[in-house]
């Protein structure tokens, strides 16, 4: 046992140098040649769309049992294909985020001072079912100037190969080094444990997935590690919210993509129209085939609802149901969501601008949004072109990762002879 993870142990090594190697070429490349990569590799995508879904079918098959929303993270189609492809042009087509002069001043003394931006070297990216990370973190990662290395789930193998060739020749046909973008040479668990302890050589660790995942990188990294717990999302609907709206964007919210982070997973409704609008809610969400987990209140306006255990307003369902909570006006709304919530994504549906205000100033959530779906919370839907993930934590970034967000900065300091008194 102790051999094999000496064994995959001296994979990671080997890579990691690798990607280190490239990764200093990627940072002095200039924005038309890693341009150049992706829409290279964008056009790779779309000629061997076959061989990615095909690949993805024998992935799909060889993991019997799915759930439905497990089955959808992790099934490609043309559309699929074709959206992988487009993330990536549309990340090409944003301005360089690496040599960016983000602030210059002169000290006293004639010193002038810039802070600019620099990549960030070498990234870990450790994800689960969904096979498009692999190409939306490798176009991230070149537009940003670091190299990365892919470690996608087991039931994906064959999907992040035939995405990872692509890429691949996206870098060949550009010049660019082909250790800049790097899938993980082995299955084995161990190389994921190898990851975490590589400090000095991976400069920072992405985990996309299940909190069981991320929960694991964050207990056991050597490395930085940019992460979210979960995407534990609330709705909001607020007293003056107008009907049909609220039904449009909720059902949206909880059922677009019910495996997807951004999915609603808990509604708060005020008391006040709560009689009026929630059985109209469920009965929207049921022709959807959506299930509840509602409280006290909820069920005696709708006597059928399930009810809802303190347990369920703390779970990430992923899946097609939504827990129900009635609650008595903005306050507690927030009093909710800071007590179960995540810190990741929450809406509020009201035509009362001043309780909006309120609302989206009194979270401390990565992101806030007034009158439109939770599921809006993604780096394409930003501006982005696509997202390496969504960060819920309190330093370096927060909310949809894109190309500004794996950049970090240096000084210059000019001078013209000055010294130290």
């Amino acid at each position: 046992m102790n051999a094999i993870a000496d064994d995959v142990a001296q994979l990671l090594d080997t890579a990691a140098r690798a990607a280190r190697e490239a990764s200093a070429v990627l940072a002095t490349a200039p924005r038309p040649q890693r341009d150049d990569a992706l829409r290279a590799a964008a056009a790779a995508l779309r000629a061997r769309a076959d061989v990615v879904i095909a690949a993805n079918a024998v992935d799909v098959e060889g993991a019997p049992g799915l759930s439905a929303a497990f089955r959808d993270r992790l099934l490609l189609n043309p559309a699929r294909v074709e959206a992988m492809a487009r993330a990536v042009e549309e990340v090409a087509d944003l301005p360089d985020p690496v040599g960016r002069v983000l602030a210059e001043w002169t000290r006293p003394n004639g010193l002038v001072i810039k802070r600019v931006t620099q990549p960030l070297g070498v990234i870990g990216m450790i994800y689960e079912s969904r096979p498009n990370v692999g190409a939306d973190a490798a176009a991230l990662c070149l537009k940003a100037g670091s190299a990365v290395i892919l470690r996608g789930g087991s039931e994906s193998t064959r999907s992040a190969a035939a995405i990872h060739g692509c890429m691949v020749e996206g870098l060949r046909a550009a010049g660019l080094p082909e250790a800049a973008v790097q899938i993980a040479p082995t299955a084995d668990r161990a190389f994921v444990a190898a990851m975490l302890r590589a400090a000095g050589l991976i400069d920072l660790i992405i985990p996309r997935g299940g909190k069981g995942l991320v929960t694991r990188v964050q207990q056991e990294a050597r490395v930085p590690v940019l992460a979210h717990a979960e995407g534990l999302c609330h709705t909001y609907i607020h007293a003056a919210a107008d009907p049909a709206m609220a039904r449009t964007i909720l059902a949206n919210a909880k059922m677009r993509r019910t495996g997807v982070c951004g999915a609603t997973e808990t509604l708060l409704i005020d008391a006040a129209i709560a009689p009026s609008l929630l059985p109209l809610l469920v009965a929207d969400l049921r022709a959807l085939g959506c299930d509840f987990r509602a409280d006290d209140r909820a069920r005696a306006i709708v006597a059928d609802l399930p009810p809802a255990s303190d347990e369920d307003f703390r779970t990430e369902w992923l899946d097609a149901i939504l827990s129900v909570k009635v609650v008595e006006g903005v306050e507690q709304a927030l009093d909710h969501i800071r007590r179960y919530g995540s810190e990741h994504t929450e809406a509020i549906v009201t035509q009362d601008e001043g309780v909006a205000t309120h609302f989206l100033n009194g979270l401390a959530s990565a992101v806030g949004m007034w009158n439109a779906s939770t599921q809006f919370c993604d780096g394409g839907e930003f501006g982005f072109g696509a997202e390496i993930g969504i960060a819920t934590g309190r330093l370096h970034a927060r909310g949809p990762v894109g190309p500004e967000q794996l950049c970090t900065w240096r000084y210059q300091v000019i001078g013209s002879g000055q010294t130290r008194p």
